[in-house]
């Protein structure tokens, strides 16, 4: 483990209703780099997310990011420093436009952001739309994209993302593909994304982590995942 890494957790352990859900888990990712995550259902890698992210606390273990000690801020403190999340169901608020969506993340915390920043944000991920369009009306792949805006303008270096490609068609994953690499590679961004297309993350993931029963069981690209058996019983036989 890379102590000067931009973002890594270390030894993380998490007990939830008496299960033990995550055990001794480590990570590590820099800027510029996407660190993909699979495993079957139950493996445990929303909940890593959620206690990367800080929604959950961690029974042991550590959290880093920018150089800074991070394990007992809350979600909201991370968030802040720009730790960005995203969630497996896109939930827009149902009520308010496109616009309204914008305006309120502009003005969620202090310093807040001006309508030229969401508007670079906006264009950012591709997000051409009405502003008057209810947000709820929006599609799969926009509401993504009115999400990633909402964090972008914050300029989030960290981006952790449960399963973005959900409910896309094929040809959506492919544009989220491209928009992935750019965030990635021009604006330097570190991502961990959860996902069960492998093909998105055949072209986007630098490295893959594998999980099962809230462990760790393989590491490094995903070709030599998939060539793990440990994978292939895990993943393949009883996912």
């Amino acid at each position: 483990m890379d102590s000067s890494a931009f973002f890594r957790c270390e030894g993380i352990s998490l007990d939830l209703g008496g299960r033990e859900i995550l055990k001794n888990i480590s990570l590590q990712v820099q800027a510029g780099e996407v660190l993909g995550i699979i495993g079957p259902n139950g493996a445990g890698k929303t909940s890593l997310i959620e206690v990367l992210s800080g929604r959950i606390a961690a029974k042991s273990g550590a959290v880093h990011f920018l150089g800074r000690d991070i394990t007992t801020l809350k979600l909201f403190e991370r968030a802040r420093l720009g730790v960005g999340r995203t969630y497996q169901t896109p939930v827009v608020p149902e009520d308010l436009t496109v616009a309204e969506v914008l305006k309120a993340a502009r003005q969620a915390y202090k310093p807040y952001c001006t309508r030229h920043q969401a508007e670079w944000a906006c264009e950012l991920v591709h997000l051409v739309v009405k502003p008057t369009t209810l947000a709820s009306d929006l599609g799969t792949l926009n509401r993504r994209k009115l999400l990633l805006a909402c964090l972008l303008m914050r300029h989030c270096p960290l981006l952790l993302l449960d399963e973005p490609a959900a409910g896309m068609i094929n040809s959506e994953v492919d544009e989220f593909d491209h928009l992935i690499r750019l965030l990635s590679k021009e604006l330097n961004i570190g991502i961990v994304i959860v996902e069960h297309r492998l093909e998105l993350l055949d072209t986007i993931a630098d490295r893959v982590m594998a999980m099962d029963a809230g462990e760790t069981i393989a590491h490094g690209s995903l070709a030599d995942i998939l060539d793990d058996e440990r994978v292939h019983e895990a993943y393949f036989e009883h996912a």
